[in-house]
């Protein structure tokens, strides 16, 4: 079974059906260990009737008791033996299953970190959550036709060759009819699929409204918005219940066909073979081990259905997994190097420009606009920007992240120890948000430019400095054990405000040449936010820094404030500029100056 460093393999990402043999390919010795095992258990079921016929018609039937006692210990020693090779057929199954579990889980995590920041811009949270949760136990289940499934087309062929010997024609009729049952059962599966499909699509959508409503509650209520979402959810719930309705509908259906036309198979077959012997075309003991005959391929068969029901549904996630793995992150085509010194950042689709060694304001009526500006200046989006004279998008990518940070007021914080949240650089690549780039000069070792980065933690020295800055003194001395304090997975254990306190503190623990902040003090009350804008500025003295903002006490502070409307620059100026000569300006940002203190 894969171990859990060990590298997963280069996935076949052409179609579901080669992604799934790809899996069995990473295991031929166990897949074929499966097989032999599954096919040898089925056969030695067959072997039971045929050991009971012969005890009948050479023991029991002429009275020949040590024959007798000879074939009962015959079917006791193959009985035990096929117990034996049924319990070691599930061990291997099992490891076949549980390795293609973990392999698809590790592909899809590489891929996740892999794709970084591109990662939500291609493909929401709750798809990745469904296939990581759902998909991949429906495809490893699906790999039981390695093993049974093989083992049942054995068996069948095995069985047929040994009723010839009986009787032709009922070796004919279990030829034609365990297929036709196959058949009868087909249109059903391809129906299944379809509807599969739709119900993990649907389940996907409502996953992500499920991630959306655990991270923005508060918002919600505080917008009163919280009726609206929940008619939403019901309406959608609603929705996957009902195609759930209709996957179940199918599935019994397959299932009870399964089970029922094998069970009326059999009855004819029996009727058949008691009128040969009734007309003395067979032997009594011929009759019974033709029943028995019959009555094993039921397993058979109750095999194939159920494997096709799995493949099925192994299809229909494979190729959603294949979809995942198709996604491609961010292209690297620059090969230029960043300017040697420090240079003007300039987006000319807004009409931003970023002054070397300032403190500058984005403020925005709508904070999306501000976040786009810096997404473009921070290279997470193709675009026109340059860096001194030089296209954002010809500066190889890896030198991009190395002197320019973004950090996100929703970025993930991972589980672990606070000094080691603070000393990461893991803000936007590895998680669904966003990750800061090491500081300058750190190796990369040879990693994808959007994955996640492993620099020398910051000296104790320059994190107390950021922890200073970011006004999160009292968090670390609130802690138990203060910077050896365990912090839950993103944060959970810290309010909304420590939570972006933190994040600030480990973006300027980073010290990036070019600092672009999102909304760095949003969820911060009034005297705290003047503090860090305070110390902020201080900090951060000829170095160049952007925050994106509304509050005017981290306006004030800021050399150039540029007002957006629409996603342009409307006005450029110190704040008490703006706020004498832009309308427009003064009304957002006293809007934002009355909102009640968070």
């Amino acid at each position: 079974m894969i171990d859990a460093y060990e590298d997963p393999g280069e996935p076949d990402r052409r179609g579901g059906a080669r992604y799934l043999l790809w899996l069995v390919r990473c295991q031929p010795g166990r897949s074929l260990a499966g097989a032999v095992l599954g096919s040898v258990w089925m056969v030695l079921l067959a072997a039971t009737p045929y050991l009971l016929s012969r005890a009948i018609d050479d023991g029991l039937e002429p009275g020949d008791y040590p024959a007798l006692a000879g074939w009962a210990a015959a079917l006791f020693a193959v009985g035990a033996f096929n117990a034996w090779l049924s319990i070691m057929r599930h061990r291997t199954m099992t490891r076949v299953r549980m390795d293609a579990n973990f392999r698809t889980v590790k592909v899809i995590v590489g891929q996740a970190v892999r794709l970084g920041a591109a990662l939500p811009r291609q493909v929401g949270a709750g798809e990745v959550v469904t296939i990581g949760v759902g998909d991949v136990q429906t495809i490893s289940q699906s790999l039981t036709v390695v093993g049974p499934g093989v083992g049942a087309v054995v068996a069948y062929l095995v069985v047929a060759a040994v009723l010839l010997s009986v009787s032709p024609l009922i070796a004919a009729v279990v030829l034609l009819g365990i297929p036709l049952i196959v058949v009868l059962v087909g249109p059903l599966l391809t129906r299944l699929q379809g509807a599969e499909t739709e119900y993990r699509n649907r389940q996907g959508v409502l996953t992500a409204r499920i991630a959306d409503l655990a991270g923005g509650l508060r918002v919600l209520n505080g917008l009163g918005g919280k009726g609206l979402f929940a008619d939403a959810f019901h309406h959608d719930s609603q929705r996957l219940r009902r195609q759930g309705y209709r996957v179940g509908a199918v599935t019994s259906w397959v299932q009870a066909l399964g089970i029922g036309l094998p069970t009326l198979f059999l009855a004819v077959v029996t009727w058949l073979a008691a009128r040969l012997a009734a007309q003395g075309s067979i032997t009594i003991g011929e009759l019974v081990s033709v029943y028995g005959y019959v009555a094993v391929l039921v397993g058979p068969v109750a095999f194939w259905v159920e494997c096709g029901y799995q493949i099925s549904r192994g299809l229909v996630s494979a190729r959603r997994v294949v979809r995942f793995l198709q996604l491609e992150p961010l292209a690297d085509t620059g090969t230029r190097n960043a300017p040697a010194e420090p240079a003007v950042l300039h987006d000319p689709e807004s009409g931003v420009r970023i002054r070397p060694g300032h403190l500058t304001a984005l403020a925005a009526a709508r904070p999306a606009d501000a976040a786009t500006v810096v997404d473009r200046l921070g290279r997470y989006t193709p675009s026109r920007a340059t860096w001194g004279d030089v296209p954002l998008d010809e500066i190889e990518l890896k030198q991009i992240r190395q002197h320019i940070l973004v950090a996100d007021h929703e970025a993930d914080l991972f589980a672990g120890s606070l000094r080691d949240v603070l000393g990461g650089a893991s803000f936007r690549g590895a998680g669904l948000h966003r990750y800061a780039a090491p500081p300058r000069g750190a190796t990369s070792h040879n990693e994808p430019a959007d994955a996640t980065r492993q620099t020398e933690a910051p000296s104790e020295a320059h994190l107390a400095k950021a922890i200073h800055t970011a006004v999160a003194d009292d968090i670390v001395q609130g802690l138990p054990d203060n910077l050896a304090s365990a912090i839950d997975p993103q944060a959970r254990n810290l309010s909304g405000g420590q939570r972006q306190r933190i994040r600030l503190a480990r973006a300027l623990a980073a010290d990036p040449e070019v600092l672009l902040a999102v909304e760095p003090t949003s969820a911060l009350d009034a005297h705290t936010e003047a503090r860090v804008a305070q110390r902020l500025q201080a900090a951060r003295k000829g170095r160049t820094t952007v925050v994106t903002t509304t509050s005017p006490l981290v306006l004030d502070r800021a050399d150039t404030v540029h007002y957006l409307v629409d996603g342009k620059v409307a006005a450029t100026g110190a704040h008490r500029e703006l706020l004498d000569t832009e309308p427009g300006y003064r009304a957002l940002v006293a809007r934002d100056a009355e909102e009640p203190v968070r």
